[in-house]
């Protein structure tokens, strides 16, 4: 039978221990906070103002009236207007811009034939891609049609909301003669992405953070709470000698993971890396570094596995979300998009993307490697410093 008297003892014994361990009572009312928080702001956005370049070959008032109709239109951030294709292409290859919307030569004197339109998209944003072809489309679609039919203003004064055209009156007959739609021809410059394809890269930096961060737990925090740790520092080792080896005997088991990780990808979903494959292993393995080391720095002063773990949870979960794993960092809100560059995980999904997909070199994704460099070495230090033997 229940006694009643000693089960109230019961609950206030494990109430008092919540109490006097702030990690986990601080992590059980925050995380499920921030975890609302991210699905409630920062899923399920819409994408609006993709940085995109226009090149336009040709002056007039068509091709006036086309530049004011995609910059009206909210789906575009329009970086620069530019008369060089070559300048265009540029800025989508480095990655300045999503797209080149690239208007011909003959844009403006096409009155009776069919002009081309060039968009230049960078496929290996899959989601970004697959918002920006159907609107381009579309957009262009309308304005052939109201360009066809004169319905454009001489003086360009036309009101666009959202790439719906409204009219007020007709230029000249040059544009009322024109018959013919325009062709807009799409050119991926990766080819097709499929989602899979966009997944892989950033699941496999996510894996080796989750890994990373959990396995630590129970190296350190979970040595300290077995005693093993008290029982290393009864002898003449320097902290600095028992962090180092921990690291490397974690950096050896996880690049072990990383190896398998990507030929599991490789075989199992026909992943092709379109870059270095020594590239892309030297990536995750310095990803593997850089969350051993924030794993050091937050287990450094915490007495317990379960501490530990409430501690990481608020960190490692929204850090899956908020860095671009699912969907494109540009579907958050802005306060989102800033708080993910603040975010290592941020950093390796770029560069294993860049690499994978887009086929870059160490040239191309130098500032990603510095910025995990510098997260390592920051936690390193951090974790060093703060160690405590007698927690």
């Amino acid at each position: 039978m229940i006694e009643f008297r000693k089960l109230n003892w019961m609950v206030k014994k494990d109430l008092l221990f919540l109490w006097r361990h702030k990690p986990q009572l601080v992590a059980i009312f925050c995380f499920p906070m921030i975890m609302i928080f991210l699905f409630g702001y920062g899923m399920g956005g819409t994408l609006d103002d993709i940085p995109i370049v226009v090149a336009s070959q040709d002056t007039g008032e068509i091709s006036d009236y086309a530049l004011k109709t995609i910059k009206s239109n909210s789906l575009y951030d329009v970086k620069n207007v530019v008369d060089d294709v070559d300048d265009a292409k540029k800025m989508v290859n480095d990655g300045e811009v999503k797209a080149a919307i690239i208007l011909p030569e003959n844009f403006e004197d096409s009155a009776n034939k069919t002009t081309t339109v060039v968009f230049y998209v960078d496929s290996s944003d899959q989601m970004t891609s697959q918002v920006l072809v159907p609107s381009t489309q579309a957009l262009f679609s309308e304005m052939s049609v109201n360009i066809s039919s004169g319905q454009v203003s001489s003086n360009n004064d036309v009101e666009v909301e959202d790439a719906k055209l409204e009219s007020k009156s007709s230029i000249g007959s040059s544009v009322m003669n024109m018959a013919s739609s325009i062709s807009l021809q799409i050119k991926k410059i990766y080819g097709e992405i499929k989602y899979i394809d966009f997944l892989v890269p950033a699941i496999l930096g996510m894996t080796t953070m989750m890994s990373c961060m959990m396995s630590m737990g129970q190296s350190v925090a979970g040595e300290r709470e077995t005693g093993e740790l008290a029982r290393l520092f009864m002898t003449p080792t320097d902290v600095s000698t028992v962090v180092a080896g921990k690291i490397l005997a974690r950096l050896v088991i996880e690049t072990g993971r990383v190896i398998v990780l990507l030929l599991s990808a490789m075989i199992l979903f026909d992943i092709v890396v379109k870059g270095s494959l020594i590239i892309t292993l030297g990536l995750l393995v310095l990803t593997a570094l850089c969350f051993i080391g924030c794993a050091i720095m937050i287990s450094a002063r915490v007495g317990t596995q379960e501490d530990y773990i409430q501690m990481i949870l608020p960190i490692t979960m929204p850090m899956m979300f908020i860095s671009g794993v699912f969907y494109p960092i540009e579907t958050m809100p802005w306060f989102f998009q800033k708080l993910a560059y603040i975010c290592p995980l941020t950093y390796a999904n770029n560069a294993l993307r860049g690499v994978m997909l887009q086929g870059r070199g160490l040239g191309d994704i130098w500032v990603e490697i510095l910025v995990l460099i510098g997260f390592t070495v920051v936690f390193y230090i951090i974790g060093i410093l703060k160690f405590d033997r007698d927690v």
